[in-house]
C-alpha cells in the first residue's frame, strides 16, 4: 500500500489527527468497513499508508492528510488571543471543529479590545520566527486617536518614543489620514508601522505623547496585509502566496 513521496504512516495516526476518530473508534470503524484505502476495505487500522499516494476514506469522504494549517484571522473585539482563557471566549472558539483538530494558536497576540489581522498556526517554528525580537517583523496598525497627532508627534515616533517603564522603541512610521473636530474633541485617523511588539505597545506609545487611542486595528504582519473581504470574527488558510509573504 506504500509508494513513492512522502514517508508512510500508521493509517489510525493520520486518521486520528484529521480528527476522524480516537484509535478505538477507528478500530471499531474498520470492524464495520467504513474505512477504505485505494477502495478498498481495511482489515487492520494500524496499517501503513503513504497518504500522498494512497486514497484513504473514512464513510465515503475522502481524507487528505496534512500536519500544518495555517490561517488568517480577522480578530473581533472582545476576544482575547490565546488557546484557553477561564472568563473570555478565546479565538480558538472562532474556529470549527475540523480546524480545531491541529491545534493551531496565535501568532503573537492582539488586545482584548483589538481587531484585525491575527494568524494561527500549529507550525512552532514559523510563529517564532514571526515572533523573535531579532527578526524586527513590521506589523502595520490602524487606528482612531483622541487628541491632534501631528509634525512633532511623527518625528518622535520616528526617532523612537520611551514606554512608561522606560523602555526605548525602536523607530516607527507615523502617517496621518485626516482629523476631524468634535464635541469631545479633535479625534486623528492614523496609520502606525512598528517592528517590535511590547505588551499596549500602540496604545503606551500614544499615551507617551499625551493622547489616547480608541479604535485599533491590525491591518499588516509584514507583508501580509489583512483580506480586506475578511468580515469581523470570520477567517481563511492562506494561500500559498502569502504563505511565502510570511515566511520571508
Amino acid at each position: 500500500m506504500s509508494g513513492k513521496g512522502k514517508q508512510t504512516l500508521r493509517l489510525d495516526k493520520i486518521l486520528s489527527h484529521m480528527g476522524v476518530g480516537s484509535r478505538s473508534e477507528l478500530k471499531k470503524m474498520v470492524k464495520q468497513g467504513r474505512i477504505r484505502v485505494d477502495g478498498k476495505p481495511v482489515k487492520d487500522s494500524g496499517v501503513q499508508v503513504n497518504p500522498d499516494v494512497n486514497v484513504i476514506e473514512a464513510d465515503g469522504e475522502r481524507i487528505e492528510y496534512r500536519e500544518m494549517i495555517y490561517l488568517m484571522l480577522h480578530k473581533p473585539p472582545g476576544v482575547v488571543s490565546a488557546t484557553e482563557d477561564n472568563r473570555d471566549k478565546t479565538v480558538i472558539d472562532l474556529l470549527s471543529k475540523e480546524d480545531r483538530v491541529f491545534k493551531p494558536f496565535p501568532v503573537g497576540r492582539l488586545d482584548k479590545d483589538t481587531e484585525g489581522l491575527l494568524i494561527l498556526t500549529n507550525d512552532g517554528p514559523l510563529a517564532h520566527d514571526l515572533l523573535s525580537p531579532r527578526k524586527h517583523v513590521p506589523k502595520t496598525y490602524e487606528a482612531r486617536v483622541l487628541g491632534n497627532v501631528d509634525e512633532e508627534d511623527i518625528e518622535r515616533f520616528k526617532a523612537g518614543i520611551q514606554l512608561d517603564d522606560g523602555y526605548e522603541t525602536l523607530p516607527a512610521e507615523l502617517t496621518v489620514f485626516h482629523r476631524e473636530e468634535t464635541e469631545e474633541g479633535v479625534f486623528s485617523s492614523i496609520s502606525l508601522i512598528i517592528h517590535e511588539g511590547k505588551f499596549h505597545q500602540v496604545k503606551r506609545m500614544f499615551q507617551a505623547v499625551g493622547k489616547r487611542v480608541v479604535y485599533l486595528k491590525r491591518v499588516a504582519m509584514g507583508e501580509l496585509e489583512l483580506d480586506a473581504d475578511l468580515t469581523i470574527g470570520s477567517y481563511r488558510e492562506l494561500t500559498a502566496e502569502e504563505l511565502d509573504l510570511l515566511r520571508k
